[in-house]
């Protein structure tokens, strides 16, 4: 392989964990809402429910946007500019989601803490990697979040699905096992969320009637 071609993998590779460090639900707050930083308000997450929650759907919506796209752009361009096939393209694309995955877990721009917990930049990346196995995950958090009124349910029961569902549809080893890592880390990202579902003291997403 050519310096330049390894060096164009490379500046993906950092590109996708740029971009996945990306702060949206900090940006959009701070620019459209009080001028509050996110991370003292609610919940403390910057991510899309807990600005919704404090900010408004709208900014929830945008925030839900701006962290999936910053899974789909990196991923996208992986898939069809890497120049490598078979085994090392799966190898490649995988370590690109997980770069912008990671990006979105730990973003330099917040000295590598006070990121999201990745389920929308996750849900972006296999928006690209694997669109049915990504739908399926989604059919279960939609299911899940309905009979519990917790988006929290809802998101690590999709995350559970995702590796199994990635298998079946992909029945490739590489894509699985990034999967397989993205969700054991949305799961330690849901850590005190778990911990109040099993205390009951999760809050709803609404009111019961409601």
């Amino acid at each position: 392989m050519e310096i330049l071609e390894i060096a164009k993998l490379i500046t993906i590779f950092l590109f996708a964990y740029l971009i996945g460090s990306i702060p949206f639900g900090l940006v959009l707050t701070k620019s459209f809402y009080s001028g509050e930083d996110i991370r003292k308000n609610g919940s403390g997450n910057i991510g899309a429910t807990n600005v919704g929650r404090v900010a408004g759907k709208t900014l929830g919506i945008f925030t839900l946007t701006g962290d999936m796209l910053k899974g789909v752009v990196p991923v996208y361009i992986a898939v069809n500019i890497s120049g490598l096939s078979g085994y090392n393209h799966y190898i490649f694309i995988s370590m690109v989601a997980l770069a912008a995955f990671s990006g979105h877990l730990y973003p330099v721009f917040l000295k590598f803490k006070d990121g999201g917990k990745g389920v929308a930049t996750a849900a972006g990346c296999f928006m690209v990697l694997c669109p049915k196995a990504l739908l399926t995950a989604l059919i279960v958090f939609i299911i899940v979040v309905c009979l519990s009124r917790r988006v929290s349910a809802g998101s690590l029961s999709g995350a559970l699905v995702l590796p199994i569902a990635v298998y079946i549809f992909s029945r490739s080893f590489t894509v699985t096992g990034c999967a397989l890592v993205i969700t054991v880390l949305i799961i330690i990202r849901h850590k005190d969320n778990i911990e109040r579902l099993i205390a009951g003291t999760e809050p709803a997403a609404w009111k019961k009637g409601g």
